[in-house]
């Protein structure tokens, strides 16, 4: 073997090799997105066992995204991820997750509820509801929503640096090859966790005695198995730099802080940025409120509008790799933006005027269905298009600042749709009498705007060639 065949054939090359990094990756944010959603379900028994009213659940919902949106976390874990690589800030983003979780849980756990800690914490942060108060915190909140806040607060800091490390990670072992099949696939996987939760959550909380902190147990502790597969995946990555020659992934050309104005100055990823935002809006929030919409819609238990929902993410894991497949070799990516916004305006005012009025268990799962194909056609296609507008070295970057960007309406919409869903429910205590389609009209609405963008998107790709359209694979 020549010296040049050795430069050329690395793990990368290897289908098993690079397949097996994937699979480290995604299942790390596979538990990642079971404990993002873990409380979704659960929505009526924190309200009969720890006081959550619908604002309080809101305002928990948006915590997550709160450090990555206001002290800019997000942009320094992309600056990290640029100066120290993919390794060390897999394992980092882990870490974090892990710490946030473990918070959390003791947040709703019996040993915190009623304890002299507990009456401490309800002196915390009793901030009046004034124009200035952004942060998730007010007057009155229960204690073990604050508490449950800043664990949440600490482990989105971690997931959300864990997937613009994964998203990095994937483009270095598959440019080149199967790039969007293979962010299809961890997208996938990662869905698949949304859908565990929702199946699994309500029936681990209900295993006598009832209690509504053990599946936040169960997810903490897969949690500690995710950071041993990011810890495995290190290893594999440093094997491929030392074969490809280098034990720096930018040791050439290093990142500095001065190219961020390289990506905040293009036009076509603000608007992909923004198009980001306003389809994750009107996604990840409606994940937290949609268990609690079908039980109010249909009279279901949790249970059953968990096996309903279900069919949410396991249909889009099962679509996602398939479009990253024909987006590789066929192309299409501006078009699919389009068509994913149309399904996800369809299923939205299906869920708002349709549901309502029919109460049928077809039609939920009509919208149900809509949404998980929206869900499978707009990340298949916008995150492998993200390396197409800029370049490789401020990847991490770019990743970063779409996250951010992302994270503002994260963190603003569930607390906005947990006011419009208790202002639009006057009077209303029973957490399954709730009437949800001021809620659903606003998410349809984000929908519009996202179309808007995508049609801007696929002219600019027209007018200035950035091949959205055309595929991965060379």
């Amino acid at each position: 073997m020549t010296v040049t065949d050795k430069l050329h054939h690395t793990l990368r090359d290897s289908a098993a090799a690079r397949w097996t990094a994937l699979v480290l990756l995604a299942s790390a944010m596979f538990f990642g997105y079971i404990f993002m959603d873990i409380l979704s379900p659960l929505q009526s028994l924190l309200s009969e066992h720890r006081g959550w009213d619908p604002t309080a659940y809101g305002h928990y919902a948006g915590s997550e995204t709160f450090l990555n949106v206001f002290v800019f976390f997000l942009i320094f874990a992309g600056i990290i991820l640029d100066k120290m690589g993919v390794r060390f800030t897999a394992i980092l983003s882990g870490a974090v997750m892990l710490a946030g979780a473990a918070l959390n849980w003791y947040a709703v756990s019996d040993a915190f509820a009623g304890s002299s800690f507990e009456a401490t914490v309800s002196g915390w942060l009793n901030l009046p509801a004034a124009w200035w108060n952004v942060t998730p915190f007010y007057e009155g909140m229960p204690a073990s929503a604050k508490l449950s806040a800043l664990g949440f607060m600490g482990f989105g800091c971690g997931v959300e640096m864990a997937g613009i490390t994964v998203s990095r990670g994937i483009v270095k072992w598959f440019k080149g090859k199967e790039m969007a099949l293979a962010m299809g696939v961890e997208m996938a996987i990662a869905r698949i966790g949304v859908a565990v939760v929702a199946l699994g959550s309500p029936v681990v909380a209900a295993i006598a005695p009832e209690s509504v902190s053990r599946p936040v147990a169960v997810a903490v502790v897969l949690l500690a198995i995710g950071l041993i597969s990011l810890i495995c995946y290190a290893f594999m990555d440093k094997r491929l730099e030392v074969q490809m020659g280098t034990n720096d992934e930018e040791k050439d050309d290093p990142f500095k802080v001065s190219d961020l104005g390289m990506i905040f100055s293009s036009k076509v990823f603000w608007i992909v940025s923004l198009l980001c935002v306003l389809y994750y809006s009107a996604i990840f929030p409606f994940q937290k409120y949609a268990i609690n919409m079908l039980q109010c819609n249909l009279g279901y238990t949790a249970e059953q509008a968990g096996w309903v929902f279900f069919v949410f993410p396991l249909g889009a894991a099962a679509i996602t790799p398939m479009l990253g497949n024909y987006l590789d070799r066929k192309g299409k990516g501006a078009s699919m933006l389009m068509l994913g916004a149309i399904l996800m305006i369809v299923c939205h005012l299906t869920f708002a005027l349709v549901l309502p009025a029919t109460q049928s268990v077809v039609v939920a799962y009509a919208g149900i269905i809509l949404l998980g194909i929206s869900f499978s056609l707009v990340p298949a296609a916008l995150w492998p298009s993200v390396p197409k507008l800029v370049d490789n070295r401020l990847l991490g970057s770019a990743y970063a600042v779409i996250f951010w960007i992302q994270n503002i309406g994260l963190y603003a919409f569930p607390m906005l749709i947990g006011s419009v869903l208790q202002s639009s429910n006057p009077g209303v205590t029973d957490p399954l009498q709730y009437n949800y389609t001021m809620p659903m009209l606003l998410f349809a609405s984000l929908g519009v705007f996202a179309l808007i963008l995508g049609l801007w998107l696929k002219a600019e790709d027209k007018r200035k060639g950035y091949g959205l359209e055309e595929p991965n694979m060379k």
